[in-house]
């Protein structure tokens, strides 16, 4: 599950970037004894069980090779890009580090994550187009290797769906007819709720849509966050709650546990990883909760999004990065070293390969009543949507946090909501100094 509280990186940090234009490539260095060793790697990561995972490298390959990774266990979210950073102005960063997705973009245009697309083989063939675009940042360069990765589904309550006569929708158009009905035969009951406490998944919809919040051309951003396809999420869901459709509290909150628990609601849209969350949110309910695709915009499209998610980067800073590019090729390509991140931390792998072996060959213990549980989970994943992220999605982040936040509350115009944290994002990329296009 990705973290649902996200703070503003402090301006001493993003300082750094001052001057910054687009995405600085940043090359490997001449790393040509770096396979022979012996070489001693730092590896920073949060992940629960990543000690267990390097010490099969250690005992495996890596002694074969002499390449010797230390774990240092860190902080995750903006805490952990705070302190790369820092550590990269100091040149004293570690060799690896694990990072998000959506902060790929602030540690490339930093300067701090090398292009290790000389050093992978052919890593990319692992993983689904989409997810690999993540870490390519649409460039010819590759800034990290995809490790886990969170797919959007429907969950919904199977018995209640039965009990209200609904069919689960396949559109979004038939998703807000359902939530209709739902409120005629049930007024109580809710089919969902829109929760502006995390970002990510209205990140997750957008992508899915077809928005591209930030893009680059030449030596110049684009911040699109409030293009067309992100406009169309945002009417579609603030249609929802003005009309009194679904609810508008935000989630992970006692009261949204209970409704989730009681079956006074009774979908959630969310990532491969909600299982979790309902064991702890709503743990009578288990056995009667499924999954299915995201509902789609049309009938005939096959595409979600994604919320949450981390890859491997070798830093700048590291003086071997051709070993440390191959650990973080065979950490997040190996069988035994996914089965064992997944066992051990929860993940989801982003390799297509691991998704339907070892940990996920039988399905969640909350979704015992749903055999195919991971092999529908691996057919969604290979439709995630290419995303586009950019140097300061916390900013974006925290502004839809308050934006919107605000327009749930008060059940006004999303849009609005929307040009404002366009509006504020872009406003902090020229004050940062980035090159951005009108």
């Amino acid at each position: 599950m990705p973290n649902t509280k996200r703070a503003r990186l402090v301006a001493s940090t993003i300082a750094i970037a001052l001057g910054a234009t687009a995405l600085a490539a940043c090359g490997s260095s001449d790393d040509s004894k770096a396979d022979s060793g012996p070489v001693n790697l730092t590896f920073w990561s949060w992940a629960p069980g990543m000690d267990k995972v390097v010490d099969l490298w250690n005992k495996g390959p890596g002694k074969k090779d002499q390449i010797t990774v230390t774990f240092k266990k860190q902080a995750s979210g903006d805490t952990l890009v705070t302190k790369i950073l820092t550590a990269h102005k100091a040149k004293t960063g570690p060799d690896l580090v694990q990072a998000e997705y959506q902060a790929l973009p602030t540690l490339v245009s930093n300067g701090a994550v090398a292009d290790i697309s000389k050093e992978i083989g052919d890593a990319k063939s692992k993983f689904a187009d989409g997810v690999w675009g993540q870490v390519t940042l649409g460039t010819d360069a590759v800034y990290a290797v995809p490790q886990d990765i969170g797919p959007l589904m429907f969950y919904y309550r199977a018995d209640l769906f039965k009990k209200y006569g609904l069919t689960v929708p396949t559109t979004w158009d038939q998703f807000a007819e359902t939530a209709r009905a739902l409120k005629k035969k049930a007024p109580d009951v809710d089919l969902t709720t829109f929760s502006a406490n995390d970002a990510g998944l209205f990140a997750g919809l957008a992508q899915q849509a077809g928005a591209k919040w930030w893009t680059t051309s030449g030596n110049k951003w684009k911040v699109g966050i409030n293009d067309a396809a992100t406009q169309k999420v945002a009417k579609f869901w603030g249609g929802l709650v003005k009309e009194g459709a679904i609810d508008n509290q935000p989630m992970y909150t006692p009261a949204w546990n209970k409704a989730l628990d009681t079956g006074k609601q009774i979908a959630w849209v969310s990532a491969v990883w909600a299982p979790g969350v309902l064991t702890t949110a709503a743990p009578s309910a288990k056995g009667k909760w499924a999954m299915a695709p995201l509902p789609q915009w049309s009938a005939n499209e096959d595409v979600t999004g994604s919320w949450g998610g981390s890859s491997t980067a070798v830093t700048t800073d590291s003086k071997h990065q051709a070993a440390a590019a191959k650990f973080a090729a065979w950490l997040n390509t190996n069988g035994d070293a996914l089965d064992t991140m997944a066992k051990e931390g929860g993940i989801y792998p982003a390799s297509t390969s691991a998704q339907l072996s070892g940990a996920f060959s039988n399905p969640p213990a909350y979704f015992s009543n749903q055999a195919d549980f991971y092999t529908k989970a691996a057919e969604i994943a290979k439709t995630t949507a290419a995303s586009a992220w950019g140097p300061n999605v916390n900013v974006a982040y925290t502004t839809f946090n308050d934006a919107f936040g605000t327009a749930a509350k008060n059940k006004s115009d999303f849009v609005t909501a929307l040009n404002t944290m366009q509006d504020t994002t872009l406003a902090d990329m020229k004050k940062q100094g980035f090159e951005v296009s009108q």
